[in-house]
């Protein structure tokens, strides 16, 4: 049976998390289910909550959980919270900038991709570069 891969043309990433290959997506259920996570009406308001280009350990952890459900995967919240990767807090910042830029139509050279709707604010986090 062949693994199923990630397709960046349906917004899927893959990411090493815990030593083992997921495949993480931003559905429309993840999407509404973070607009409720962070109290906002629309994408819009996602991307104004997102504008800083920052985020917390708390951001990255729900945007990780939708992600991966999102995807496929089944995990319990508290292996969710265990979740590590390379590249400890960095990594996990570049693996949920990855997934924007794919949600959004980002290409791998940074320009906006045909008929995709503008970027989002790259993502950065305090101490990690």
């Amino acid at each position: 049976m062949t693994e199923r891969r990630a397709n960046r043309r349906r917004g899927e990433i893959e990411a090493e998390l815990a030593g083992e290959r997921h495949i993480l997506c931003l559905t429309l259920g993840a999407l509404a289910e973070l607009e409720t996570a962070f109290g906002v009406d629309d994408l819009a308001g996602l991307a104004d909550r997102f504008s800083s280009g920052r985020l917390s350990s708390r951001d990255i952890s729900v945007i990780l959980a939708a992600a991966l459900r999102g995807g496929g995967n089944s995990l319990r919240e508290d292996e969710l919270a265990s979740l590590s990767t390379d590249g400890g807090a960095a990594g996990l910042v570049a693996i949920v900038s990855d997934l924007f830029a794919a949600t959004f139509g980002q290409v791998s050279d940074g320009s906006r991709a045909e008929g995709g709707p503008e970027n989002p604010p790259p993502v950065t986090s305090p101490g990690c570069s």
